[in-house]
């Protein structure tokens, strides 16, 4: 068996535990085929078609006799109160708690994946706790976090979860967070984002084979997705890890920058990562420090007005105003120090912040 990933805050009351999911919950977004109740998947791009009985790859998604359901439903496996700042969402409530939450699975399939425990595992393996998406908010409540964090694994494979947690959690004053390879379909994603006020979507590299090959997806609709959110109105940012061998060629690195600042915009706020040698990739090196200084400089170029690095000491994670270039969030690791953003602009030149600061 697998057991949780995170551990619990010391302030988060448990909720009783089981071992594998309890119950299966009938799944959105699939058709029938008409053909021996063979049915196919309409949530992510892959379009798997499932026999019945079988599971699809992202372990979460079900033929039972027919009818798509979903595994794992009200049985995350990982709930734990994280700063906002961890996700990395770093334009939005600065120093606001969120309850992250995660239920095993995933759609692709990361080489490198450093949640692979749950993000590769099946909601019946892992050691899961009794959470509807009512009692999910409820805990929130509790525990005065002003936020929810869909994340951890992938939260596009328990999408019903999420879905049903963010309408109830938005009803009850809460900002939903997504954390997400943005590995989803058109229509799914638009209904989701009507609850989702922001995303942090991983651009895992800018190369449709490199994508095939260490996440077993296509670079395209994740293009879309971060496109689509944004035009739903759902707060964007987007996290790149720097993967050495694989995603550290830096004239890839360039072209995507000038992709995003052209068609997202230059107040879209990147995250590079360091890489740490994990999963199927633990006989890697990190990355090395100047590779990350170097992207971060290239998307300075390329006209993005927000640029992080994450994963690595000593380096500058405070925001800057893109107008004055004064400093408006001053950070270490995840604690606030001081913010001089009021009313959604900057303190010194009063010039609008993009992002969520209320």
């Amino acid at each position: 068996m697998i057991s949780s990933a995170a551990t619990l805050g010391a302030t988060l009351t448990v909720p009783s535990t089981i071992w594998g999911a309890k119950q299966d919950v009938p799944a959105q977004f699939w058709e029938s085929t008409g053909k021996q109740n063979r049915i196919r998947c309409l949530l992510c791009p892959r379009g798997c078609l499932l026999k019945p009985g079988m599971v699809g790859p992202c372990k979460t998604r079900k033929n039972k006799k027919g009818v798509m359901v979903t595994l794992g439903y009200s049985n995350p496996c990982a709930l734990h109160v994280d700063p906002i700042e961890k996700k990395p969402l770093y334009h939005v409530t600065p120093g606001a708690k969120a309850l992250s939450v995660a239920i095993a699975g995933c759609n692709l399939h990361c080489k490198n994946c450093q949640n692979y425990t749950i993000s590769q595992a099946s909601p019946l393996q892992t050691r899961n706790y009794s959470l509807s998406p009512n009692a999910l908010v409820q805990k929130a409540l509790e525990n005065n976090c002003s936020t929810i964090a869909y994340t951890y694994s992938e939260p596009i494979a328990w999408y019903e979860y999420m879905y049903d947690a963010a309408k109830l959690a938005k009803k009850a004053g809460l900002k939903n967070l997504m954390i997400t390879c943005g590995y989803i379909n058109p229509e799914p994603l638009k209904k989701l984002c009507t609850y989702m006020d922001a995303a942090n979507i991983d651009l895992k590299s800018f190369s449709d084979d490199i994508y095939k090959k260490l996440n077993a997806g296509t670079l395209d609709p994740v293009l879309k997705a971060i496109q689509i959110a944004r035009d739903c109105g759902t707060w964007v940012e987007v996290t790149n890890l720097i993967v050495p061998k694989w995603t550290d060629n830096i004239g890839m690195i360039g072209e995507m920058c000038q992709w995003l600042c052209h068609n997202v915009g230059k107040d879209v706020p990147l995250h590079f990562s360091r890489f740490s040698p994990l999963y199927k990739l633990a006989h890697l090196y990190p990355t090395p420090t100047s590779i990350l200084i170097k992207a971060k400089a290239v998307a300075k170029k390329a006209g993005l007005n927000h640029v992080y690095l994450g994963n690595v000491a000593k380096q500058d994670t405070n925001t800057y105003c893109p107008h004055c270039n004064k400093m408006v969030i001053e950070r270490r690791g995840y604690l606030i120090l001081s913010n001089h953003i009021k009313n959604e602009a900057c303190g010194y030149c009063q010039k609008p912040i993009a992002g969520i600061w209320s």
